[in-house]
């Protein structure tokens, strides 16, 4: 193995909370924390930036003063072993827009749009890691070259920890929880 091939020592090793928020919002991009593990994410394609940017500015706008909505940004979901996601919206509380990490208890509901390389991780282990945290509302969004985009929503059942089903939007969101929201997702691509 070459050393180009050879991970550098800092992603081959646990990492701590405080030891990444030491690290630059550059070394932070393009990145997710799991169990002390550094992920890399690959570049999301144009489409899948589109439609969450979309999403986000219909959610932020429906969201009034109370409620923000954002991309590429840090979700702290546990401390130990440091577990944090870069979900591709995240609607959260307005007031707490300085506090950092952006913790379950800040946000509503967390957003992520599949792309080829993250349909487990989007469709079954993030779907976990958040409702185990507590994240009350949950939206993946199915999206294909050419076809009109699929969002499932789910919804948190407090008393079993999990996410059960809401409703299934294709193309046009009218969705009532966890705010009223409309959004055409069949012009962004």
């Amino acid at each position: 193995m070459t050393a180009e091939m050879t991970a550098p020592e800092w992603m081959r090793r646990q990492i701590t909370g405080e030891r990444y928020d030491s690290w630059t919002e550059e070394q932070c991009a393009g990145i997710e924390i799991l169990d002390g593990m550094v992920v890399v994410s690959p570049s999301p394609s144009w489409r899948h930036n589109r439609l969450a940017r979309f999403l986000a500015n219909a959610l932020d706008e429906a969201g009034g003063t109370e409620w923000n909505a954002d991309n590429d940004f840090d979700v702290r979901l546990q401390d130990v072993p440091l577990n944090n996601r870069r979900p591709d919206v995240v609607v959260y509380r307005a007031d707490t827009i300085d506090v950092a990490p952006t913790r379950p208890e800040h946000v509503l509901l967390l957003v992520e749009v599949v792309s080829p390389g993250s349909e487990t991780t989007d469709r079954v282990v993030k779907f976990d890691q958040y409702a185990k945290a507590g994240v009350p509302f949950y939206w993946r969004v199915e999206q294909a070259a050419g076809r009109v985009p699929i969002v499932h929503t789910y919804l948190l059942d407090e008393a079993t920890g999990t996410y059960r089903a809401g409703e299934l939007f294709t193309g046009l969101v009218k969705a009532a929880v966890p705010y009223p929201v409309e959004v055409d997702l069949t012009g962004p691509a």
